[in-house]
């Protein structure tokens, strides 16, 4: 239920950036480039990234998209549930594993990140790029956890296997063209 009382207790999170289009359409382009441009990291694995910081947020609305996308991209459906479980014994790549621990402190314990958190990243066998990928996947996704829950952004599981979709084939871009649609295509 949206806590905006200018929209409807349903809105969604394309109806609210419908209403607040000169600082969606930023985010979204910004989505674009860093979950769908070059990168070390592949779609799917990015989409993971974010589905975790979700889930260790319990954002539900966005640790659902993300998986559900996470999983129309490749990875495994089992994965998100086996890291919130025990990240420990998740069956991960074990390149993927210290960058997923990275990603884990800097949600929970951000002021805890330490040289040693980055050498393990890059002892993987990751750069630099792959490094700042990581971090800013991670910063993204807390800064949307925060703006869905704080506004109070909630969805049914079939939209967000609608909306998972949509991004799998689609990605982020698309969702601006929603920026300026009537209310009503934001759910169709």
């Amino acid at each position: 239920m949206s806590f905006l009382k200018g929209l409807p207790p349903d809105a969604g999170l394309l109806r609210i950036f419908q209403s607040f289009p000169k600082t969606a359409q930023p985010l979204i382009e910004y989505h674009e480039v860093l979950m769908r441009g070059e990168s070390p990291f592949t779609t799917g694995e990015r989409e993971l990234i974010a589905a975790y910081v979700s889930g260790l947020n319990a954002c539900g609305y966005c640790h659902g998209v993300h998986t559900e996308t996470a999983v129309a991209l490749g990875i495994g459906p089992q994965l998100m549930t086996e890291l919130l479980d025990n990240p420990n014994t998740a069956r991960i790549d074990d390149r993927l594993r210290p960058v997923l621990a990275f990603v884990r402190k800097l949600t929970l314990n951000p002021s805890k990140i330490v040289q040693a958190d980055a050498d393990a990243v890059f002892a993987a066998g990751w750069d630099d790029r792959a490094l700042y990928d990581a971090v800013s996947v991670c910063a993204l996704f807390n800064f949307m956890n925060r703006l869905v829950n704080g506004l109070g952004i909630e969805a049914a599981e079939a939209y967000r296997k609608f909306a998972a979709q949509r991004l799998a084939e689609g990605g982020y871009a698309q969702l601006i063209g929603f920026i300026t649609a009537t209310p009503q295509l934001l759910t169709e």
